[in-house]
């Protein structure tokens, strides 16, 4: 997948100046930088590239999502589905860490004031030479999109990863992508899922 990955590089999105790239098209970064309409436009062609470069791989972590939260799963209409991400070796995430923040973009308002279930799964194509793994705090989102400084002092616990593991987060908890080293790119597919009735779920990227 990995060979794949970078046989797709003329694919990929930038994202942030190079700060990070991505395989599809990831909600996040169109909206926080007011691309949002350019987002729902390209979803099918997004899926597209991602199903021509990683055959299976869209529907194979809808079934990860399903056997995690053993419900049922189905993407969200008009939503990119799964992609996956590439922060860069010497890059800006790899020498400061990525930003402290709560996976809830893409979270209806209604969905965040009644804090319904909402989770985060990643999985690890390639790993950091050293560093990289993901700093979870025991601060939840609060209705402040940026974490406070209370938030950042509580008790937080560091997760590394291997390649192949699989993670799942609740969105609303704090973390952050820890600063890493060495001539390897940080790669993983992520899938975001929100509960939207009992027992099921729809996912997007």
């Amino acid at each position: 997948m990995v060979k794949a990955m970078y046989a797709a590089r003329e694919s990929w999105n930038d994202d942030f100046g190079g700060a990070q790239f991505s395989l599809g098209r990831a909600f996040y970064t169109h909206f926080e930088t007011g691309q949002s309409n350019a987002y729902f436009k390209g979803a099918k062609e997004s899926d597209a590239i991602v199903e021509r470069a990683l055959p299976g791989m869209q529907s194979w972590m809808r079934e990860l999502c399903a056997a995690m939260t053993g419900g049922h799963v189905r993407q969200r209409q008009g939503w990119c589905g799964a992609g996956v991400h590439v922060f860069p070796a010497r890059g800006e995430v790899a020498k400061k860490g990525g930003v402290k923040h709560f996976d809830v973009e893409g979270l209806n308002e209604r969905h965040m004031a009644t804090m319904r279930p909402a989770l985060s799964i990643v999985v690890m194509l390639q790993t950091p030479v050293r560093g990289g793994g993901l700093a979870l705090w025991d601060a939840r989102y609060h209705g402040e999109e940026h974490a406070t400084r209370a938030d950042a002092r509580t008790k937080h616990e560091l997760l590394t990863y291997e390649v192949g593991d699989a993670m799942a987060m609740d969105s609303y908890r704090l973390h952050q992508i820890q600063p890493f080293t060495g001539t390897k790119d940080r790669i993983s597919i992520t899938l975001h899922a929100a509960e939207v009735d009992r027992g099921v779920w729809e996912t997007w990227f």
